[in-house]
């Protein structure tokens, strides 16, 4: 079968069966003269990094809520984006959002250049991001590929190689099959595939519109690829952490620096763990003196390394000054990563719950 006859059958599957997703212009409403907003396009695809589909469509609603145009994000005070960001993760991923809708705005006119060299010089855009952007949002003839694609063209062309290594001899299949008309919605289309039937585990090989091309299947195993290296064990850090808790109900909380693991985050006041070293693990190592009681430990999983805090909580005056007091009815609104709401739920455990019923 040739490229073209595989990328016509799976537009075809994909004009019936693409997933109806807010940032997405449908191929019907495409053919009735619809285009796609760069800004959303460029907003979901940071968000979906890394992350699911499912968790994504809250925040990206919630972000167009709180910033309509990127001009209005560019805007934002950063403690905001992060806040709103707070509990996606890879919180590089927002600072790096703040720096490039002001580069957008500052530079470009409040419009995203429309290729991909033009895209990669903003910051926080990638190969994939760019190669994204400019096919969805632009029409550019970009090969898009991410882990749902990796996973299809692993199997399609039964590429043996393990990834990462065979990534590009990947990516030169994908801009083979990659069309001159319609790159975007190719490149949703293999997303889709990867994402609903050529799954990890189990692929719904029957219902696949290329499955009468596929080599793994051919060979009667596809779930065996792509096949991937070995993974290093992750190390394991220690660490402490404190929460302070005022008479009047709140919180002792402060700001991390910008740089670094969650960098400009929200926290607790803890131990000095990095991904690279332990931290202080006993009340000892308190940023000031109170009748800290042990909370038990939380663990929290990171990309390089896993984090094991032991948590205490002391009822204090508001007399520190080191951070500010945030009452606990607030909490939720708050830039706090998920690893700092698993220690204060551990100290407090109604403290999130109260803001959910």
């Amino acid at each position: 079968m040739s490229a073209t006859s595989t990328t016509q059958a799976l537009l075809a599957w994909y004009d019936k069966h693409h997933r109806e997703l807010p940032w997405r212009v449908s191929p019907k409403a495409a053919a009735q003269g619809k285009r796609p907003e760069p800004y959303h396009i460029w907003l979901s695809e940071v968000m979906l990094q890394q992350t699911t589909v499912t968790a994504v469509k809250s925040y990206f609603t919630k972000f167009l809520d709180l910033w309509p145009r990127i001009e209005d994000l560019a805007t934002a005070p950063t403690e905001d984006v992060m806040a709103a960001w707070a509990g996606l993760g890879y919180y590089a991923r927002a600072r790096n959002l703040k720096k490039c809708a002001e580069a957008v705005a500052a530079h470009h006119g409040g419009s995203f250049p429309d290729t991909e060299e033009g895209l990669r010089s903003l910051p926080g855009i990638g190969d994939y991001t760019s190669a994204a952007v400019a096919a969805i949002a632009f029409n550019r003839q970009a090969a898009v590929m991410d882990g749902n694609v990796e996973r299809v063209i692993s199997r399609l062309f039964a590429i043996d190689a393990p990834l990462p290594g065979s990534k590009p001899f990947m990516k030169q299949r994908v801009v083979e099959l990659t069309p001159v008309d319609r790159p975007g919605d190719f490149a949703q289309a293999m997303m889709d595939l990867g994402a609903t039937i050529c799954t990890p585990k189990r692929p719904a090989c029957a219902l696949c519109p290329i499955n009468d091309r596929c080599l793994a299947l051919a060979e009667h195993d596809p779930e065996r690829l792509p096949v991937k290296a070995a993974k290093k064990e992750k190390p394991v850090r220690f660490g402490a952490a404190f929460v302070a808790v005022s008479p009047e109900g709140e919180v002792l909380l402060r700001r991390r620096i910008d740089s670094g693991l969650l960098g400009g985050m929200t926290e607790v006041p803890t131990t000095g763990w990095t991904a690279r070293q332990d931290g202080g693990q006993t009340a000892e190592h308190a940023p000031f003196t109170a009748e800290w009681e042990s909370c038990g430990a939380v663990t929290h999983v990171f990309t390089h390394f896993e984090l094991r805090l032991s948590v205490f909580r002391a009822a204090v005056t508001r007399d520190s000054d080191t951070g500010w007091w945030e009452p606990v009815t607030n909490l939720h609104a708050q830039a706090l990563p998920t690893v700092m709401k698993k220690v204060i739920t551990q100290a407090i455990p109604l403290a999130f719950r109260k803001h959910a019923s």
